[in-house]
């Protein structure tokens, strides 16, 4: 095997290994600590920190007040406002169309 073959093997095998890009685990700034934590990590000696999972419930709870929003809003509107904002709204549509 060659020995950029066995580098990208390895590369695989820690990017295998790290969770999202949003929640990539904190790597050490000194670079000897660095080569270790990857060394460890490559070998299984040591597994990336767990991700964070979110809260059933807070995500039910977002859902369900951004749809109450919209109505309370819509509510508290008079009509000519309502008819900007839903030609506002129809501009906007429009112009993504346009762009794509």
């Amino acid at each position: 095997m060659a020995p950029f073959e066995v580098r990208a093997a390895l590369l695989s095998r820690i990017a295998s290994r790290y969770p999202s890009p949003m929640q990539r685990t904190k790597m050490p700034r000194d670079p000897n600590q660095r080569a270790k934590m990857i060394v460890d990590l490559a070998t299984g000696q040591r597994s990336p920190e767990p991700q964070k999972v979110k809260d059933p419930a807070a995500i039910e709870r977002g859902h369900k007040g951004g749809l109450i929003g919209g109505h309370a809003r819509a509510a508290k509107m008079t009509a000519a406002e309502r008819s900007a904002s839903a030609s506002k709204a129809a501009k906007a549509r429009w112009e993504q169309a346009r762009e794509a």
